[in-house]
Formats: structure tokens, C-alpha cells, sequence
């Protein structure tokens, strides 16, 4: 997990990958993300014939094989031999990617004209990038040390002082021209270097995380256990800890739709496919769980609050 690096007092249990699996089934709050942008990256990349995708992801590529299900089995009358190649590239949200960057440049993935289509899914992954102002001696001094590139770097370095490194991050994914980016992410406001204030946002939102493991897992359970120890470190690391230490750095909606315009994305709205499949995943989850449209972009809420948002962008 992208929090793993950091040594903290709370240990917290690293999940198997069929673990994940079975807590994800359990509630929406991935499956949301799952189901809605699926939608949104089958509507975009209808008619390409080699679909890219950037996974930056929590899960473990999980919502993949949903998608790939979603491709093969859509009903358009035309039958896909589907070929599948995975290659894993080493990089970190703590230079905001930049190896992952790139090399995608690079590569230059996108050969629109050929029927090449680039989706790049961020899917609970981007908050961890530092939103703070960068400075000089945040910077890697040696590129290479951390797998970055010179040209990467040199970007970095020739940002506004005003610029943070995740602002950095979403411009240069925009110069790499994709076809559709799907931001999905926990829709709340974590990063004020006012304690107070962190302290009062989490509190109002992560009850519900505590709220939702009393619908599917008994007390006492070490499946609980492994769930509310998370939860913990989340709360441990929003109050206890500042620099690069803090890394739960969420943001609400509204500042990363900010972000994203700023970034020269246009977004893109959810069409009503997308809305009833969300609305047919929700009415296998308990009684609580909602669906909300806001402008372009979809909204998971339970009992009436804001959980988790998805969003759709494509060059402007």
C-alpha cells in the first residue's frame, strides 16, 4: 500500500490480495469508483482498437479485470478478441510520479490516428502527492536516485514557488495527451496546516468508515480488528504528524475539479448508463447508501453525507 512507507505506532495488517477482494465486495466504497468510471472509459474509448491504461491505484489493479469484463461483454453486436499485456513500472508518489511520467513520455503511448486511446485511472492514489508549495530542498538534488529523469525534474524545478508538486503532477499528465482521466477519491478536506481544523473535518468524516464495518463484520472479528486499525492510522498520521510524514492529504471535490481545470482538462459528465449501473451496484449494499449527480460528476453518499466522488476529464 502507497502508506507503507512511513514507520508508524499503529501497525496496521497488509492485506492478501483476496483479503482486498473480499472487503471490497463488502461496500461501495470502491465498487462505486469501479462501476462509475468503467462507464466513463467505455463511452471514451468506443472505436479504438489498443486501449492504454494507467493504473495509479490503491487495489491492486482490481477494478481491471471489471473493466476488461465490461469491454468484452458490451452489447454492440460486434465480437472483441481482447489480448491483455501488464507491465509494472517502479514509481512514487512522494516525487509525484515523475518516473511513471516519464516514461510514458517516452513511450508516447497515444497514436490517436492508429486507434491508440490512453486512459490513466487514479483511482484513491492521487491525494498522497504533497499539495504543499514546493520548495528548493523538497527537490531531489540527484534525479536519478529516485528513478526520475532529468527533464522531469527540471520541470519541477522551474515551477512557481507558489506550485505544489501534485499541481506539477496533473500538468504534466496533461501533456501526455490521454484520452480520458478518472479521478476517484475520498471526498473530504484533510489538508489545512491548521490542526483544529483537521482534526474537526476528520471527525465529521470518518465516522463513517466506523458507521459502515457495524453492517458487515461482527465485534471481536480480526477481520474488524484489521479494519478499524486502518482507520486509526488514518486518524494518527491527519493529527500527529506534518511534512512528508503526514501523507493523508485529502481534498473535496470541488478544490480537485479546481485543480483539473487548471491543469487545462475539460470534465466530462457521467451519462445515464453510468448513473443506473452505480444505482444497480448501490441496491446490493445495505439501506443508507446513495447516489447524488453534481454538474458533470457523481457522488457516493451514506445517509445523506458525502463519501466518495468520481470524475471524468479529457484535454481541453
Amino acid at each position: 500500500m502507497a502508506n507503507s512507507q512511513a514507520n508508524f505506532t499503529i501497525h496496521t495488517h497488509k492485506f492478501s490480495i483476496v483479503e482486498l477482494a473480499s472487503f471490497i465486495d463488502l461496500t461501495p466504497w470502491h465498487r462505486f469508483g469501479f462501476t462509475a468510471t468503467n462507464a466513463a472509459i467505455l463511452e471514451a474509448v468506443e472505436g479504438y482498437s489498443v486501449v492504454h491504461i494507467v493504473d495509479l491505484s490503491l487495489t491492486h489493479c482490481m477494478q481491471i479485470p471489471t473493466l476488461v469484463d465490461a469491454i468484452a461483454s458490451r452489447q454492440d453486436g460486434m465480437s472483441r478478441n481482447i489480448i491483455l499485456e501488464f507491465r509494472v513500472i517502479p514509481s512514487s508518489y512522494t516525487d509525484g510520479f515523475a518516473n511513471l511520467i516519464e516514461q510514458l513520455r517516452v513511450q508516447n503511448l497515444v497514436y490517436a490516428e492508429s486507434g491508440e486511446a490512453l486512459v490513466v485511472n487514479c483511482h484513491m492514489m492521487l491525494h498522497y502527492i504533497s499539495e504543499e508549495a514546493l520548495t528548493l530542498p523538497a527537490i531531489n538534488p540527484n534525479p536519478s536516485s529516485s528513478g526520475s529523469t532529468s527533464s522531469y525534474a527540471f520541470d519541477v524545478a522551474s515551477s512557481s514557488s507558489s506550485s505544489s508538486l501534485r499541481t506539477v503532477f496533473l500538468k504534466e499528465l496533461g501533456g501526455l495527451d490521454p484520452t480520458i482521466v478518472v479521478l476517484v477519491n475520498e471526498d473530504v478536506d484533510l489538508t489545512s496546516n491548521n490542526l483544529v481544523c483537521r482534526l474537526r473535518s476528520a471527525f465529521n468524516y470518518l465516522w463513517i468508515p466506523y458507521d459502515t464495518v457495524d453492517t458487515f463484520l461482527p465485534r471481536g472479528s480480526k477481520q474488524r480488528q484489521w479494519y478499524e486499525a486502518d482507520v486509526c492510522w488514518k486518524i494518527e498520521n491527519v493529527i500527529a504528524y506534518e511534512g512528508f510524514q503526514r501523507v493523508e492529504r485529502l481534498e473535496p471535490k470541488c478544490r480537485w475539479v479546481q485543480r483539473m481545470r487548471n491543469a487545462n482538462f475539460r470534465s466530462v459528465s457521467f451519462g445515464e448508463d453510468a448513473v443506473s449501473e452505480v444505482k444497480a451496484m448501490l441496491d446490493e449494499h445495505a439501506a443508507g447508501w446513495g447516489l447524488k449527480r453534481e454538474e458533470e460528476d457523481v457522488v457516493l453518499t451514506l445517509k445523506g453525507h458525502n463519501v466518495v466522488f468520481a470524475t471524468a476529464w479529457m484535454p481541453a
